[in-house]
């Protein structure tokens, strides 16, 4: 269905949180649509103190002031420098421990819920609170997976293994709990050795990211079977079903938006909420249903813990 008009509805935070608690306590059912904006209420910004913490050194040597705009930036230097900083870069996004407990919150209020996540983010968030993996469709990719540049066939590869050695080899120190920290006294490398960069092991073509941003893309076997549970999950549940989207924009609203406003839309009993910073907002055709809260995804997640 085509949904013309948004609207966003003006109660008070208290209200919104009381309406949320009560779609999610009386719900058969819960879909969670998850987008960047949940990883950063977790904690994972990617400029500021932290791009300080980590990438001062590439920030000072070519001017960019943020991880993103950093990954763009190192394609063009040679693979040993791209890949000290992408490998900086997926441990503390991918391997480090989450810098806030919002999932641990979100977890809490769904564990005993019969529950599916659908989620853009690949940074293993779900996985790591403790979210049942045959619970989760990564849709977009994973930056603990790589996979060949070509690609030559259609398998991805777990990168740990050779990413802790990427960092290690630049004078990082890896606590016991993955966090990455730099000795008293280091000065960091900004290469990697040469030995240690990913080639495929049926071409020899250069590994990648399993990230999704062409059509290179590779949809492994996990992927499907995730797929796969997540469309015979929608087919199976009815009735009161309550789809929660957590920090999604506007960037692929085909994923995760819009299909919750058509799902929601062909099912009386369901009800849509959206928790996000300024992109809190529902079609009128099901106004009725939803509860769009334009707030801080832990601060609204706290709330409803607090409330129990």
């Amino acid at each position: 269905m085509l949904f013309r008009n948004r609207t966003t509805q003006a109660v008070s935070i208290p209200e919104a949180v009381g309406k949320l608690k009560k779609a999610l306590s009386d719900a058969d059912a819960v879909v969670i649509g998850a987008g960047a904006g949940l990883s950063t209420a977790a904690g994972f910004a990617y400029s500021g103190e932290r791009f300080d913490r980590y990438f001062s050194d590439f920030g000072a040597k070519y001017g960019f002031r943020d991880m993103y705009s950093g990954g763009f930036h190192v394609l063009r230097l040679p693979s040993e420098e791209m890949w000290a900083y992408w490998s900086r870069y997926i441990w503390i996004n991918r391997y480090a421990p989450i810098p806030r407990d919002t999932y641990d919150r979100l977890f809490a209020l769904v564990r005993d819920k019969d529950y599916f996540v659908l989620t853009t983010n690949v940074d293993h968030c779900f996985q790591k609170t403790g979210f049942d993996q045959k619970r989760l469709f990564y849709t977009q990719g994973d930056y603990g997976l790589w996979q060949c540049s070509v690609p030559c066939h259609e398998k991805t590869y777990d990168n740990e293994g050779t990413v802790r050695k990427m960092v290690l080899s630049q004078g990082f120190a890896i606590e016991a709990d993955g966090a990455l920290t730099v000795p008293e006294g280091t000065t960091l490398k900004t290469t990697v050795p040469t030995d240690y960069l990913p080639v495929c092991p049926v071409c020899g073509k250069p590994l990648t990211m399993n990230l999704r941003s062409d059509d290179r893309f590779v949809e492994d076997e996990g992927w499907h079977r995730a797929a796969e549970r997540y469309q015979n999950f929608l087919r199976t549940r009815k009735g009161r079903v309550l789809y929660l989207e957590l920090g999604v924009g506007y960037n692929t609203p085909g994923i995760i938006k819009y299909p919750f406003w058509n799902l929601t839309e062909r099912n009386p009993e369901a009800t849509y909420a959206c928790v996000s910073f300024g992109d809190a907002a529902a079609p009128d055709e099901i106004r009725d249903r939803s509860i769009p809260i334009d707030g801080d995804i832990g601060e609204i997640l706290e709330r409803m813990k607090e409330s129990e």
